[in-house]
């Protein structure tokens, strides 16, 4: 296939197969080279919302899927039982060399679980990651994992800096991504073992990675680093705590803005700050989350990603394959295991 094909699990998320093909509808209109579309869920029901936002046939296909894994259901049991679920057949279209990506708003350990089985770790990768992008004040950065891997050792964090850099170069248009490992503090030796021991792995490969060594909680949001790494069990409870913050105080401050006609006059004039600052912060140009490491290129969205973040999340993911991300990260993960790890090649 010359241009990407990407296969979009229409039917799981939680605003349903109308919000995709909406995103579709905005990203033929109003993005010049939007790829390919292959289409996994109800034909019926797809064929009438393609007729509905006028999008053009000869851009995408419909391939038939005739069940759902739900958000609330157990990724392992929903593997065993729903084996035509739209989740597992886009995934499939990609193994089966029919799609260039797979992207879901679905389940996502059932979307992990599924692409580490069928799709299989590319070769000197351990485990993949979950990647996201944050965004900050000035800049964004890419942070992972997210939580695919929640038990990493040391290669497993030295792999995640350099399918995070390789990621950054592409999503983030920056040539020499900054990278940084997550640690409780910036001085040698004060975080574990495990982040010590790929802490002086990592300053082995400047070659590979734009090491800028470690960095704590309070450099994540200060542009020192385009790249932070850390495990997945870290990496899950720092996005959510991020998010959850970042929604109380926008409620507690719409809440004191209400209590007086002076804060609300207040908060109308400074309105044009406030639509600056929600632009900047919003998540909808990078809301397509890859999963990183495998032989096959898998995209995450929210459960209940809306249009715009599900637009952008497609191309991101037309993107990463047109830039042939994947080919370029396992050169570098195949050089480093090479040079740091050589009694283990080949086995």
């Amino acid at each position: 296939m010359n241009a990407p094909n990407i296969a979009i699990d229409a039917m799981s998320g939680e605003l349903g197969p109308e919000e995709v093909l909406a995103a579709l509808a905005i990203g033929y209109k109003e993005i010049r080279e939007y790829p390919f579309v292959t289409l996994v869920g109800n034909p019926d029901r797809l064929k009438l919302l393609m007729k509905l936002h006028r999008l053009p046939a000869d851009k995408i296909k419909i391939h038939p899927a005739s069940e759902v894994i739900e958000m609330h259901e157990k990724p392992t049991q929903a593997l065993k039982t729903k084996k035509d679920a739209s989740l597992l057949v886009a995934i499939d279209l990609v193994k089966q060399g029919l799609a260039n990506a797979a992207l879901s708003c679905g389940n996502t350990g059932a979307l992990v679980a599924a692409g580490t089985l069928r799709l299989r770790p590319m070769d000197g990768v351990d485990r993949p990651a979950l990647a996201t992008v944050m965004p900050t004040r000035n800049n964004h950065f890419v942070m992972l994992d997210q939580g695919a891997n929640p038990m990493s050792d040391e290669k497993n964090l030295v792999h995640n800096a350099i399918l995070g850099s390789n990621f950054a170069q592409v999503a983030l248009k920056i040539p020499k991504p900054r990278v940084g490992l997550l640690s409780i503090g910036c001085e040698e030796g004060k975080g574990n073992p495990t982040t010590n021991a790929a802490h002086e792995c990592l300053k082995k490969l400047p070659d590979i990675v734009n090491y800028q060594g470690l960095i704590e909680g309070f450099d994540v949001f200060q542009n020192k680093v385009d790249v932070v790494v850390c495990d997945g069990f870290v990496g899950n409870i720092l996005l959510k705590t991020c998010e959850g913050l970042f929604k109380h105080l926008k409620e507690y401050a719409v809440d004191e803005m209400k209590k007086s006609p002076i804060r609300m006059l207040g908060a109308f004039m400074s309105m044009g700050a406030f639509n600056a600052m929600k632009k900047q912060l919003s998540p909808e140009r990078y809301s397509g989350a890859p999963l990183l490491g495998l032989k096959g290129n898998v995209f995450k969205t929210h459960g209940s990603a809306k249009r715009l973040e599900i637009m952008h999340a497609v191309r991101i993911a037309s993107e990463v394959v047109s830039q042939e991300m994947s080919q370029h990260a396992l050169i570098d993960i195949k050089t480093a295991n090479e040079r740091l790890y050589p009694a283990m090649q080949g086995k």
